[in-house]
């Protein structure tokens, strides 16, 4: 699965997307996250699915856009 990062988030990645095997739902995306990149467990940051932000756990299938957005602000 190729999860998109935005943002502060790239300097995390070293770049635009990450790619991640077995991923069946978010939850388990953040532990895998966190595991690979500890420095996200003291961030904020969003998960998009097919451009729409979740706040709890979701399913993911092939073909999901998964996005990571670093918080931000409108003005």
């Amino acid at each position: 699965m190729k999860i998109l990062v935005f943002g502060q988030l790239t300097d995390i990645f070293g770049g635009s997307f990450v790619r991640m095997e077995d991923i069946p739902d978010t939850d388990t995306l953040v532990r895998k996250l966190e595991e690979k990149y500890p420095v996200l467990k003291r961030m904020k940051y969003l998960i998009a699915i097919n451009k729409e932000i979740v706040r709890e756990n979701t399913l993911l299938a092939d073909g999901n856009e998964v996005c990571l957005l670093p918080p931000f602000s409108g003005g």
